[in-house]
């Protein structure tokens, strides 16, 4: 009887923890995307200048989009979502 008093002082009382995973297009989540947005929909004007830099330069893309990529990445990430 002693033990079980001692470890019920010492342990925490042992609550299942529900697991919510972070959904960035939540407004109740993530106040930084208060519309909603998915990320297919979010930041269309960086979206689309990075997307028209690919298709003109093709292969040679990497070096000549980086800008235009991390202006994208930067603005996905004001909107909370983790990239």
């Amino acid at each position: 009887m002693f033990q079980k008093v001692i470890s019920s002082l010492w342990s925490s009382p042992q609550e299942p923890v529900s697991e919510v995973k972070y959904d960035p297009t939540n407004p109740k989540m993530n106040p930084l995307n208060p519309e909603g947005l998915k990320s297919c929909c979010a930041c269309p004007q960086t979206k689309s200048a990075r997307d028209d830099c690919f298709l003109k330069y093709g292969p040679d893309a990497d070096e000549n989009c980086q800008e235009l990529v991390q202006n994208h990445l930067a603005c996905m990430r004001s909107l909370g979502f983790k990239l």
